[in-house]
């Protein structure tokens, strides 16, 4: 049951449109992927048709027990609604892939890896999540993505404008919502809509963006999203943000036939018009002539610690110059090595939940992969002895259980692969096969 007052307020906004919007949030869901250039075939067992406005976007026509295929938890494709692909035409017209991004508001991760993949070799992404639970999915689904050039932060909106003023070309603000664009999937999001509701939302998003705006460049691009239909987060704010902030509203080009419809300013999508989940997004351009440019202190601030095994290590890594590699403990961490001064100078104010991808733990004498490494498309497939598992059994190493492999395998570790995706480590210690997939990652029930 949709609440009173969001009907009443959508005939107002729509007026006798609302009808076909509630109509179709009555309906099922849209299932939707993107796929993930570890592997360039979609193997589903139903029918599949391209969302439009993303070249790697998908639909299916029916949901699969997405737990029953390794090639999920291999990173291989996410599960992402398809209305918020739309991001993608956004940055394919505004932002160049030699960019410094912030997400702020990122977990679970849809738009950070949608982000990270535009970005490539030649970017850097800060992805971020304020929720202590929601930040390690967002880590866990970054590190399965395999970019390697993203860090995954877990601060509040003011050490950015504070710390980082005029670092960013870009910040995704995709704003906590009153959810209305959810109802069709969220029974909750309606439970806990109301008015009230709704103007603390948007206050609130307000605050962030008012918190966040030092960090911005001048020039640079600031994208305003959120999943629900009202005027007051979406429009209010960005006219806000224009007014209060200084910012030039940036037009986005899409094809007639998408089904988007204009707001006022920005850009809609209902689930009536558009095969999605709602959707507001906007593109502004900060304009702000008081430009000093953003220089990272890092001498003195930073230590570092010997990396052991480094040749090791480095032999694991495909193009090995690209990466910075850091040790802290027993555990070493490559990032990106053009933006080694940065990355070493935010982690001594960030929380960093991961930076880049672990590459190895020190265990005895020598190094072991760590789970991550397996993940990063920065690894060498050929550093370690591979062994194809079937379905079966590569369900049993994700839920963590010994393997029941009969092959002979030497000693040491071994990249698991399936279907030519890579999916973890084993070790042969001689009597057995260690398991390494992460605890905290594995499939619990099916």
């Amino acid at each position: 049951m949709l609440p009173i007052e969001f009907i009443e307020r959508m005939h107002q906004q729509l007026g006798s449109e609302a009808e076909l919007l509630f109509r179709a949030l009555e309906t099922e869901p849209v299932t939707s992927i993107r796929l993930n250039d570890k592997r360039d075939t979609l193997s589903f067992a139903c029918d599949i048709d391209e969302v439009p406005w993303h070249i790697d976007g998908y639909y299916l026509s029916e949901r699969p027990q997405f737990t029953l295929d390794p090639l999920f938890h291999a990173g291989a494709y996410y599960v992402q609604e398809a209305s918020s692909m739309f991001l993608q035409q956004v940055i394919d017209q505004y932002l160049p892939a030699e960019s410094i991004v912030l997400d702020m508001c990122a977990a679970p991760g849809g738009k950070s890896t949608l982000l990270s993949q535009h970005l490539g070799k030649e970017g850097l992404l800060v992805s971020n999540e304020v929720d202590r639970q929601r930040v390690f999915i967002l880590s866990e689904n970054i590190q399965k993505w395999g970019n390697g050039n993203t860090i995954v932060t877990h601060n509040r909106a003011e050490t950015f404008g504070t710390k980082c003023r005029n670092l960013f070309d870009c910040v995704l603000v995709d704003a906590p919502c009153s959810g209305e664009g959810m109802f069709r999937k969220d029974m909750q999001a309606r439970e806990e809509w109301s008015v009230k509701n709704v103007q603390l939302c948007a206050e609130r998003q307000r605050a962030i963006l008012m918190d966040l705006w030092d960090s911005l460049k001048p020039g640079g691009l600031l994208i305003y999203s959120t999943c629900t239909f009202n005027h007051e987060e979406n429009e209010d704010n960005v006219l806000w943000i224009t007014d209060c902030l200084g910012a030039e509203i940036l037009p986005v080009d899409y094809e007639p036939d998408w089904g988007i419809v204009e707001g006022y300013p920005g850009y809609h999508f209902f689930p009536h018009r558009t095969k999605g989940e709602g959707l507001y997004i906007c593109a502004l351009r900060k304009n702000d002539e008081s430009f000093v440019p953003f220089s990272p202190k890092v001498k003195g601030t930073v230590k570092t610690m010997p990396v052991e095994f480094e040749k090791e290590i480095s032999s694991w890594l495909q193009n090995p110059d690209d990466w910075a590699i850091r040790q802290s403990d027993r555990f070493t961490t490559a990032y990106p090595a053009r933006y080694k001064d940065l990355i070493d100078y935010l982690s001594t104010f960030l929380t960093c939940i991961c930076t880049g991808f672990g590459v190895s733990e020190k265990r005895g004498k020598g190094a072991a992969p760590q789970h991550s490494l397996s993940m990063a498309k920065a690894l060498r497939k050929d550093a370690f002895p591979n062994v194809a598992v079937n379905l079966e059994q590569a369900l049993c190493f994700l839920r963590t259980e010994a393997l029941p492999l009969t092959e002979h395998l030497n000693l040491g570790h071994h990249l698991l692969t399936y279907e030519d995706v890579p999916l973890g480590f084993v070790k042969n210690v001689g009597n057995r096969l260690n398991n390494t997939y992460p605890n905290e990652w594995r499939i619990r029930k099916l």
